[in-house]
């Protein structure tokens, strides 16, 4: 039976779109509503999805999701269906074209009209405040929206428009409510950390805004996610090395080395640039994680520029690693300027070689901390296992830590650990 009081959440794509839900889930609930979130039970009356657009596979994701709400609709499972976010604010003439269904579509920034067609006001002293979705101990911060970077494969200044920094203050004061409600790690998101602050201060803060963050009690672990490597902030790597709150992690996409692939992919620095910048992150703080994404099968990338691409991470070693091939998406520069003239084939064998040699390299260096002792907070059970992280992993995307269920252990709660065994993505542990 159908609860016209329950709002259903669907959140696709990215943790940028996490923390949008949870700011307009917190709107709702305060109106009296009852909200969920990523449950497969449907028992609502309004089911909101908020979609991603970036690539083609997260395109068909949400896609996929709301033909699949939308067959419920039609057998009277739920009453109304909003579609929100990236996908939403690409083709929203389009999807009204092609499913009827939808009662309305809404892009990124509408949170007044969502709200509106709720018959909800918008709270304005709740701006700071959200419901939380992941486990009570982690959270994300999103501190601006939009990009002003111009890089030829992406779709996100026309999505989500110009970079807009939040304020020093609003920020503070949202990671304190945070704090408040149990959170222990922070982890930093935005389209481009490093461009923090140009917009509202003329400079770049996120040191400053850093500084202030390490302040809040309760908060043990912050980290960074999402770092351009052009004109890197080396400031932030200052108070990294001399915070123990900080993470020695970094999240910095460089996504290729060749100069001729990032010209063609218009990120702005050349490969001399990027190895520069890795020694002088690495020789301020050599014990660093450096998570970096790659993208291979961009136009015009030859087999020797991906050769060039293997050697660079073979010799650097990257302590994490993602990979993904190119995604010839409508309203990028590349789509109207560049011939996607690599098959499917050779980009898969490009993701795939380039993932076994990172898996090697994950394995030597997990094997290596046998014997060690890390700090690891703990994100949940599974089975016979409690689930941590050290420091140098971020959840979901990153290594874990496997600890026996016969170790006494509150999740959420940090321990000292003695790894004891590794494979290549896992590390296996006790409590000291």
């Amino acid at each position: 039976m159908i609860d016209r009081k329950i709002i259903h959440f669907i959140t696709l794509g990215c943790s940028k779109n996490l923390v949008d839900s949870e700011h307009l889930m917190k709107q709702i609930e305060y109106s009296g509503y009852q909200v969920t979130h990523n449950y497969d039970d449907i028992k609502s009356g309004t089911v909101i999805i908020n979609t991603c657009g970036f690539i083609r596979d997260a395109k068909q994701e949400s896609i996929d999701t709301i033909l699949e709400y939308a067959q419920a609709k039609i057998q009277g499972k739920i009453q109304n269906l909003f579609v929100i976010g990236c996908l939403s604010e690409l083709y929203k003439d389009e999807l009204k074209k092609e499913i009827s269904e939808v009662d309305q579509f809404f892009g990124v920034n509408n949170f007044d009209e969502i709200l509106k067609k709720l018959g909800i006001g918008l709270h304005k002293e709740l701006l700071s405040d959200r419901f939380q979705t992941t486990p009570r101990h982690f959270a994300y911060l999103k501190i601006s929206e939009g990009c002003d970077r111009s890089c030829a494969f992406c779709t996100i200044p026309n999505i989500r428009g110009k970079h807009i920094s939040v304020s020093m203050d609003e920020l503070i004061e949202e990671a304190q409510q945070l704090s408040n409600q149990g959170v222990k790690e922070l982890i930093l998101i935005a389209q481009d950390l490093t461009y923090y602050g140009l917009d509202l201060y003329n400079e770049r803060k996120l040191a400053a805004l850093l500084e202030e963050l390490v302040t809040i009690r309760g908060i043990e672990w912050i980290r960074l996610h999402y770092a351009y490597p052009h004109q890197f902030p080396m400031d932030v790597v200052a108070v990294m090395k001399k915070n123990p709150k900080m993470c020695r992690y970094l999240d910095i996409p460089f996504q290729h080395i060749s100069d001729a692939v990032l010209h063609q992919m218009r990120r702005g620095n050349n490969r001399t640039q990027a190895i520069e910048l890795i020694k002088k992150i690495r020789s301020e703080i050599p014990e660093i994680a450096i998570r970096t994404t790659m993208l291979v099968g961009h136009p015009g990338e030859t087999e020797s520029d991906f050769i060039q691409l293997l050697d660079f991470v073979k010799e650097t070693k990257f302590e994490r690693l993602g990979v993904f091939p190119y995604s010839h998406e409508e309203k990028s520069f590349a789509y109207s300027n560049y011939e996607d003239d690599i098959s499917e084939n050779i980009k898969n064998y490009r993701v795939e070689t380039l993932m076994e040699l990172q898996r090697q390299i994950s394995e030597e260096n997990n094997l290596e901390k046998i014997g060690k002792n890390y700090k690891v907070i703990i994100d949940r059970r599974e089975g016979d296992y409690f689930i941590g992280r050290t420091e140098f992993d971020s959840p979901e995307v990153d290594n874990e830590v496997l600890i026996s269920v016969s170790n006494p252990i509150e999740i959420g709660n940090f321990y000292m650990v003695k790894i004891t065994d590794a494979n290549e993505y896992d590390l296996i542990g006790s409590i000291i």
